[in-house]
């Protein structure tokens, strides 16, 4: 039975939900406000600790009164911060910084992916990846679709936009907007 609560946590991760309680109070109070998602992720990709220990480890930190969830993510409370300025220290370094690396990637990420939005569409004539920038604001700035020739190709191409949608945007508009040379400019004839 012991085995569930520390299975998926690499060595010199986190088994007592104490320390557990004290890390996801250090990474709100310093990442806040973050969502369950991202919390999950980073903790379980980086293996630091066991799901089970982690849901558990949460659920009381609300109970305790030492974070507060909105629609936006989970917030640190007067009482929370506490611990973390207190406690946080009792944490071994490595995991402290290898969680709050992982919050800010799965942050950045997020944020990148609402602003580049890409999507993989699958139909008849085979893979299709929809671009897409989204100012404040506005629904579309942006918007190209790319035929691709199967899944694996498509999945790449739409996370390399998202990663590098506002670069790729950038290079559309200059060369769309850089004036034309003569040998460019279409015949007299043709205007």
């Amino acid at each position: 039975m012991a085995e569930a609560f520390t299975a998926g946590v690499k060595p010199g991760g986190l088994t007592d939900s104490t320390e557990i309680r004290i890390l996801l109070c250090y990474l709100i109070k310093t990442a806040g406000p973050v969502t369950r998602q991202t919390l999950e992720g980073a903790l379980l990709q980086e293996e630091l600790v066991n799901y089970f220990e982690f849901a558990g480890a949460l659920g009381e930190l609300e109970h305790q009164q030492l974070v507060t969830v909105d629609g936006k993510g989970y917030k640190i409370t007067e009482k929370g911060a506490k611990v973390a300025d207190t406690l946080a220290e009792d944490l071994p370094r490595s995991v402290r910084e290898s969680a709050i690396l992982a919050v800010i990637r799965l942050q950045s990420w997020a944020h990148r992916a609402a602003q580049n939005h890409a999507a993989v569409e699958h139909d008849a004539n085979g893979y299709k990846v929809v671009c897409i920038i989204r100012d404040e604001g506005q629904p579309e700035s942006f918007r190209l679709e790319l035929a691709m020739p199967d899944a694996l190709t498509a999945e790449e191409v739409k996370n390399r936009f998202i990663a590098r949608g506002s670069q790729i945007y950038m290079s559309f508009l200059e060369k769309l907007t850089q004036p034309l040379s003569d040998n460019d400019r279409p015949p007299a004839a043709v205007r």
